[in-house]
């Protein structure tokens, strides 16, 4: 009998031990996927121009005049109706854009700091595209009523957007912020999966290379 209770406590040991590996494991690959400033750099950077000298000229002047007229009238604003956010959506198919799984709390757009690190890395990379004007793009899971889940999605990406522009100078003409709700899922197949909840950035003034996907 006092011999097995060592053993017991040996296994149980081993099972915490393993647990815990298992834990760290998944922390570290969770840090691993997070996108650095240079990945949403490379993700939301435009087609270079052909020279440098031509690059003033090009940033900004990309799309036709009516999407460019459009495009000034959405921005400084905080609400959008459903007909322009199907006309935005149809605008930015073709713009350089990155999905970024910001870890908002349940039923809460206060960025917290679990939501920090990666809001931040994001401002940073905004801040390095001048003269660029970007999408800032809220979406919830498939969770909760159709008009909750869009209030909570523009209320996620106008957080993001005054964060954005108080602590990184873009210009707040330059980030508009527009929520899809439930609309958008990522992964339609898992509505409630945590990818779906997220916010995309759009480099409105660029065009998406070939290379992307």
């Amino acid at each position: 009998m006092t011999s097995e209770v060592p053993v017991r406590f040996r296994r149980t040991g081993r099972l915490t031990l393993l647990a815990g590996l298992l834990a760290l494991g998944s922390a570290a690959a969770q840090a691993q996927t997070a996108p650095t400033e240079a990945d949403i750099l490379k993700a939301l950077s435009p087609e270079p121009p052909l020279t440098r000298s031509l690059s003033t000229a090009v940033r900004g002047e990309t799309g036709s005049t009516e999407d460019r007229a459009f495009l000034d009238t959405l921005r400084n604003r905080t609400s959008f109706s459903s007909t322009e956010r199907q006309k935005i959506a149809a605008a930015s198919a073709d713009k350089p854009s990155i999905d970024l799984e910001i870890p908002f709390e349940y039923n809460s757009a206060t960025i917290g700091p679990k939501a920090l690190p990666l809001v931040k890395t994001l401002g940073a990379a905004l801040a390095q595209l001048k003269g660029s004007t970007f999408l800032v793009v809220g979406h919830t899971d498939g969770k909760g009523q159709d008009q909750t889940n869009q209030r909570l999605s523009e209320r996620r990406a106008e957080a993001v957007r005054q964060y954005i522009v108080q602590n990184y100078g873009v210009p707040q003409a330059n980030l508009v912020a527009v929520g899809y709700g439930k609309t958008q899922l990522k992964d339609r197949g898992n509505p409630l999966a945590a990818n779906n909840r997220r916010v995309t950035a759009i480099n409105m003034s660029g065009v998406k290379s070939a290379s992307r996907f």
